[in-house]
């Protein structure tokens, strides 16, 4: 298992064919407590950079956007529920939605943990 990162802040957990992903701590803390989510349909098709989902908090709202392109294969219902997992979990259990990788070569353009640490440092 292999876990990405963009520089708008998302992660991804890579396995197989199949990329879940979530925003990362970093993201969650920036956004404060988080009160409302918005999930992608499944079998949704993304393209790279648009748009996927969003996150409400008492601060602001931001678009989630899909890492890579694929389809839409499954969906974390909990987060629609219990919203602030996202502050408690970000990393975990609190991820958005999981697709299935269109084109693997649209990995080679995101950051390792390093890579991402030293982008928010």
């Amino acid at each position: 298992m292999t876990t990405l990162y963009t520089s708008d802040h998302e992660w991804l957990r890579i396995e197989g064919d199949v990329a879940t992903i979530g925003i990362t701590d970093y993201a969650q803390s920036q956004l404060g407590d988080v009160v409302f989510v918005e999930l992608p349909k499944v079998g949704r098709s993304l393209k790279k950079a648009e748009a996927a989902a969003v996150v409400e908090s008492v601060k602001a709202a931001s678009d989630v956007y899909a890492p890579i392109t694929g389809e839409v294969v499954e969906v974390n219902d909990t987060l629609v529920a219990e919203p602030a997992l996202v502050n408690s979990d970000a990393a975990g259990k609190a991820w958005f939605f999981k697709m299935k990788i269109s084109d693997k070569s649209e990995l080679g353009g995101l950051m390792d943990e390093a890579a991402y640490a030293a982008h928010t440092a």
